[in-house]
């Protein structure tokens, strides 16, 4: 098995904290010090490709800038990089979602992944012109992404569904490859449309027995329709040189919150239809004791913000164990993400991936071998016994 690593953009800004958003939480509720720029966002994704993560996430939503159009832009500053762009049915007509996919796909040489985003505020659905509830939003996301397919293979579509209608619908030119689907949900509507039409389904970090059933739920509904689906989680990850020092550093992020933001942020995640939202917010109860839920999971990141909100934390050793349980049962992909998402890159990139392509776990995804460790003049000395002249 050779798992997948995925990095995140932040295209809502960065920070040395916490930065709140998505989910009906206004982006900055935590503090961002580092606007999301090109210029910014081209050096976490270069640094995530030399690193060896295969892709990069891009949120979705009025919180943050466009995903289509900043990796489109970070496409052309980087060279082997991913993008798991947000693909939202409903928002657009399937034609045209089709007609983008495509042509990103093919002009960017095949560095598209896409995220299905159905939407689980009804509130940010009615600001962009949506006003299906919940339920009915998963049944226009089947029909959508069946006419996307279909549109994928070729075929001159005519469709009437409940939600979706199209006449003699048709592109040119089809994407090459085909842009896997990745797709997340924690309802009942959100497993059925899974299980059709879900290359990757996407977990948020729950602890491991939840996740375990998550997998055997989708696997099963997945079976019933002929299909096989691969598996993925989203969680936040500090790693550090040891445990202490790893959480030392969540302790710190932790005592940067003040309860009027907590308060803020719960009250703003409380109107979310999201069933994976309310998993999430179970998990701390709004309150910053008892955020260990897990072994080294962590759900402080939860506190100040919407969608994914635990992180793994620990020594590289103990990440690297949590992830190996994850996979087996039954993780392939990890999306990732840590602030400040530079430097956390690193901290991950050059602690815990030399431990799991060590255990045959994980490979460069174009086959680099590990950098050499730097012989660096004047470094401390590793033996303690040893002393070095006053000079």
């Amino acid at each position: 098995m050779s798992l997948k690593f995925h990095w995140f953009l932040p295209t809502y800004g960065d920070s040395r904290f916490i930065v709140g958003g998505g989910h009906g939480v206004p982006a900055g509720v935590a503090g961002g010090a580092r606007p999301a720029t090109i210029a910014y966002l081209g050096q976490i994704a270069r640094s995530a490709e030399q690193i060896g993560f295969e892709a990069a996430l891009t949120p979705t939503g009025a919180w943050c800038e466009d995903a289509w159009l900043i990796t489109a832009m970070l496409n052309e500053v980087s060279d082997h990089l991913k993008f798991l762009v947000a693909f939202r049915p409903g928002i657009m007509s399937p034609t045209l979602g089709a007609q983008m996919a495509s042509t990103f796909q093919n002009a960017s040489q095949g560095r598209l992944l896409l995220n299905i985003v159905v939407g689980g505020e009804d509130h940010e659905q009615r600001a962009y012109g949506d006003f299906l509830d919940k339920d009915a939003r998963y049944a226009r996301a089947d029909e959508w992404l069946e006419v996307v397919r279909r549109l994928w293979t070729g075929e001159r579509v005519t469709f009437q569904g409940d939600h979706v209608h199209v006449e003699d619908a048709y592109i040119p030119r089809l994407p090459d490859p085909l842009p896997p689907f990745y797709f997340g949900g924690s309802s009942p509507a959100a497993g059925a449309v899974a299980a059709r039409h879900s290359d990757v389904y996407l977990t948020w970090g729950e602890p491991l027995d939840a996740v375990a059933k998550k997998v055997a739920w989708i696997r099963k509904l997945a079976a019933e329709q002929g299909r096989t689906v691969r598996f993925g989680i989203r969680l936040h990850v500090i790693a550090r040189d040891t445990a202490e020092a790893a959480w030392t550093e969540a302790q710190r992020l932790l005592d940067a919150i003040d309860p009027a933001t907590i308060a803020n942020v719960q009250a703003g995640l409380a109107r979310s239809q999201s069933e994976g939202q309310k998993r999430m917010q179970a998990l701390h109860g709004g309150s910053k004791n008892n955020l260990l839920v897990g072994p080294n999971l962590w759900a402080g990141v939860g506190l100040v913000r919407g969608g994914a909100g635990t992180a793994l934390v620990g020594s590289h050793s103990e990440i690297a164990d949590r992830i190996r349980e994850y996979a087996e049962v039954g993780i392939e992909e990890f999306v990732l993400s840590g602030v400040p998402h530079l430097e956390e890159a690193y901290w991950f990139g050059e602690g815990v991936l030399p431990i799991l392509q060590r255990d045959g776990l994980w490979q460069h995804p174009r086959g680099k071998a590990p950098a050499p460790s730097a012989n660096v003049p004047f470094a401390p000395v590793a033996d303690p016994t040893l002393k070095v002249a006053a000079q």
